[in-house]
C-alpha cells in the first residue's frame, strides 16, 4: 500500500510541481534510480544461503505475479477501449 501512495504522490509532484524544463534531469535520475532499486534486489536475494534451491519455486511466482495482472488487465482495458474509443469514433463520424 505504501508503494502505491509514493507512486500516486510522484504522479501528483510530476503533473503539478515539476517544471517540464528538468525533464532530461528526471529522466536521467528515474533510469539510476532503477538500477540501484535492481542492484538492491539481486545483493537481497544473492545474500540468502538457499537461493540456488529456491529459485526453481521463485521463477515460477515471478511468471504468476506477471502473466495473472497482465491477465486481468486486458480483460479490463478491452473493453474500456472498445466503449469509450467507440464513442469517439461514432462523433468524427457524424462530423463527417
Amino acid at each position: 500500500m505504501d508503494v502505491i501512495i509514493i507512486m500516486c504522490l510522484g504522479v501528483l509532484v510530476g503533473k503539478k510541481v515539476f517544471p517540464r524544463k528538468w525533464k532530461r534531469i528526471n529522466e536521467f535520475l528515474q533510469t539510476i534510480c532503477t538500477m540501484l532499486l535492481i542492484f538492491s534486489m539481486g545483493v537481497l536475494l544473492g545474500s540468502r544461503n538457499d537461493f540456488l534451491s529456491e529459485i526453481g519455486s521463485l521463477g515460477s511466482r515471478s511468471f504468476l505475479f506477471f502473466l495473472i495482472p497482465s491477465v486481468f488487465s486486458v480483460l479490463a482495458v478491452y473493453p474500456l477501449t472498445r466503449i469509450f474509443l467507440g464513442k469517439k469514433r461514432q462523433k468524427k463520424k457524424e462530423e463527417e
